[in-house]
């Protein structure tokens, strides 16, 4: 073997192992943000108000159904308020359709389910939520949502 031979071999096997380290990052990060999504539900279902803002970018904005555009205040104080109402029992669950992520951002389609049942109701109520969730990595190395757009189908 040459020594032109050597060094392309070399090459094309160093980058071969970094084409497997940033799919194994990038595996882990939208690992990190389906576990994320996950949890808040579970924060939400067992009102956990405490952490339920938790996966929010302070500096959040986002649009929801026709309303007019609201920030990371707004959306803590609505939860905060829903999950304090016991007079009705939520849950919601996330159909994750695709998780992209590049660099420190990451796009998330996503389908929310929300059931609510109040109090000697018969039945609850069901929303359809399908949105886009866009992420941006923290410091620390935790994803939050910095951005959202949803509507009710």
């Amino acid at each position: 073997m040459t020594s032109h031979s050597r060094t392309a071999l070399l090459a094309l096997l160093l980058a071969a192992l970094w084409c497997v380290s940033l799919a194994r990052a990038e595996s882990a990060d939208e690992t990190a943000i389906r576990d994320g999504l996950m949890k808040w539900a579970e924060d939400f279902k067992a009102r956990n108000s405490e952490h339920i803002c938790d996966l929010f970018d302070p500096a959040l904005r986002y649009d929801f159904r026709g309303a007019p555009e609201r920030g990371f205040e707004n959306i803590c104080t609505l939860l905060r308020r829903s999950l304090s109402d016991k007079t009705k029992r939520y849950s919601y669950t996330a159909n994750i359709k695709e998780v992209i992520v590049s660099g420190d951002l990451a796009v998330v389609r996503l389908v929310w389910t929300l059931k609510v049942k109040r109090a000697g109701a018969a039945r609850e109520t069901v929303s359809r939520e399908p949105g886009i969730d866009i992420f941006r990595k923290q410091p620390g190395g935790s994803w939050k949502i910095f951005r959202y757009l949803a509507y009710e189908e």
